[in-house]
């Protein structure tokens, strides 16, 4: 009776076994259905970002996509060359049913700006306005002109050009005319008569003649005068004169 029971137990385990391999195999075929059905038309997004737009559309186009280019959303970027793409969506790898999109953001390159004019500003003040703009002052060099001591004659780049931010601006300062420098004559005691035209000559301008009483001198010479003697002295500027007033001058008086 025993070999009998063991033989029906064996039986009904094959039985059991053989049912569910079947239901394995129905289970496994039905999820490769089911997944090859909500698969179909879905494809992975190729990576589209350091392209072309028409590389890009290439590639998207052998994925049965499209390719979206917003140009209001492109940005300034030091990574990307312009023209190109800087970022895309959705992201390579991802998928998507074919015929849809990949929106994509172009590459501006490096932002430029424009060169402000810095002509006839002090250094300072140029700074400021180099500043403001986001740029640096590069090279410093001085040369002759006619603009004021100190302020900018010419620059470079020029101003209106645009440029990237990373290069500097140089700047061109108006130097001390040195050629037109002179040292300030010892008029003392030098008659005012004299004095006149050698400073007309020289291309100075006398500005205040004061007369003032000096007892023991009898013809107008200089007593003072401003500048002082061996001070630096441009062409042009005015020098004041205090001379001594004789009987014939008719007293202290003032005159220019």
């Amino acid at each position: 009776m025993l070999p009998n029971m063991w033989r029906s137990l064996v039986r009904w385990g094959v039985r059991l076994g053989y049912v569910a391999v079947l239901g394995v195999l129905f289970a496994l075929s039905s999820y490769l259905a089911f997944s090859l059905f909500v698969r179909r038309g879905v494809t992975p997004v190729p990576t589209v970002v350091g392209s072309t737009l028409q590389e890009a559309r290439q590639v998207a186009a052998d994925h049965g996509l499209e390719i979206r280019h917003r140009p209001e959303e492109d940005r300034f970027t030091e990574d990307i060359p312009p023209g190109r793409i800087l970022d895309q969506s959705p992201g390579a790898g991802s998928l998507a049913k074919r015929g849809g999109r990949i929106e994509v953001v172009l590459s501006r390159g490096r932002e430029r700006v424009a060169v402000p004019d810095l002509v006839g500003q002090p250094l300072p003040a140029a700074r400021v306005t180099l500043a403001a703009a986001g740029l640096d002052v590069g090279g410093i060099r001085q040369i002759f002109s006619p603009r004021p001591e100190g302020t900018v004659a010419t620059q470079d780049p020029l101003p209106g050009e645009e440029i990237d931010r990373s290069v500097a601006v140089d700047l061109y300062l108006v130097a001390e005319d040195r050629r037109e420098t002179f040292l300030m004559p010892d008029l003392i005691d030098r008659p005012i008569d004299s004095v006149r035209p050698f400073l007309e000559r020289s291309g100075f301008r006398l500005g205040t003649v004061k007369y003032e009483p000096y007892e023991g001198i009898r013809e107008p010479v200089v007593l003072r005068q401003y500048p002082l003697a061996g001070h630096p002295l441009r062409r042009g500027e005015v020098i004041s004169l205090v001379v001594a007033a004789v009987e014939e001058s008719g007293g202290g008086r003032e005159m220019s």
